[in-house]
């Protein structure tokens, strides 16, 4: 008995379905190719049901389920969706070897051994720069966004993160200061400070402390932590006049001159502040093996619950 138009018209249809769903589901290509034998045996599941629809109310037209099964035509569309399938096997395997995070944003995807998710930087914005961006920064900028502003690689983020870890945890506490003129950071330099018994500086450095051998409160240290290059620049001049090292943070506006250790990152919001000096009070506390608790993050940023979306 001679096909319908119609019946050929819906293989078609079903052959052709079947390739364009395969072509846009890269993200489940491997999947796809070891089900290859179900996916045509599913299509032509489909045939039969379509088949005995269409000619259920015509005698003379009815098709048995197997009569469809070996019908040539058929066996001719299967063999034809199986190549077609074929062919798109090897383009599923170049896919697989793309890395889409790297293609859109210039970021490699998200490394497993990261000191927080990568979500907790953008959370804190600590990915935000300025509309500035200085020949010192500009290898951990990625993109502008459309406003202008500057937006950081959060890979190179946590990278400078984890070396101004290991970098605080060389000295002792007693023999670290940490300044910090912005306001937007004393509550988490203040926590910082009390948890690890570090001497904090904030609202105003007292010029000389570390130069001017004649002042009452004058004391040596061997490490000095800056919170902005700008801001903190005369604790950042007295270190490098007595020749001890300097950590900072560096937004992307900031010239590194004078700063032995950076890490990168928006430095201007009092949630990007607190990030750091969770973090670094997280790392020091572990590479120093201490038995100090670190406080939970709420405690450094202050709206951290709110930041977290619903689930």
């Amino acid at each position: 008995m001679v096909k319908t138009h119609k019946e050929e018209s819906v293989v078609e249809k079903v052959a052709h379905a079947t390739e364009h769903v395969l072509e846009k589901v890269g993200g489940v290509a491997e999947e796809v190719i070891e089900n290859i034998g179900e996916a045509v045996e599913h299509a032509v599941e489909s045939v039969e049901e379509v088949a005995e629809e269409l000619t259920s109310d015509n005698a003379d037209k009815k098709k048995s389920v197997k009569e469809i099964k070996t019908d040539a035509s058929v066996d001719d569309k299967k063999a034809k969706l199986a190549a077609r399938l074929k062919a798109l096997e090897g383009k599923f395997k170049e896919i697989e070897k793309i890395d889409i995070k790297e293609k859109v944003t210039g970021e490699k995807s998200e490394p497993t051994n990261t000191i927080v998710p990568i979500e907790d930087y953008l959370k804190a914005s600590m990915h935000l720069g300025t509309r500035v961006i200085t020949p010192h920064m500009r290898k951990y900028i990625y993109k502008r966004r459309a406003d202008g502003l500057a937006v950081f690689n959060t890979t190179m983020i946590d990278e400078t993160m984890k070396e101004a870890g290991k970098f605080l945890a060389q000295y002792s506490p007693e023999d670290i200061i940490i300044v910090c003129k912005r306001e937007a950071g004393w509550r988490a330099v203040k926590l910082f400070s009390e948890t690890l018994g570090i001497r904090a500086f904030m609202k105003k450095y007292p010029a000389g402390i570390l130069t001017n051998t004649n002042l009452k409160e004058f004391f040596e240290c061997k490490l000095v932590f800056i919170c902005d290059p700008w801001l903190d620049k005369n604790a950042l001049t007295d270190s490098n006049k007595i020749g001890v090292p300097v950590l900072g943070i560096c937004d992307s506006n900031n010239y590194r001159f004078g700063i032995n250790q950076i890490i990168a990152g928006n430095n201007k919001s009092a949630k990007s502040l607190g990030m750091v000096l969770y973090l670094l009070t997280k790392l020091y506390i572990e590479n120093r093996k201490l038995k100090t608790d670190v406080p939970g993050i709420e405690q450094f940023i202050e709206d951290w619950v709110n930041l977290i979306p619903p689930k």
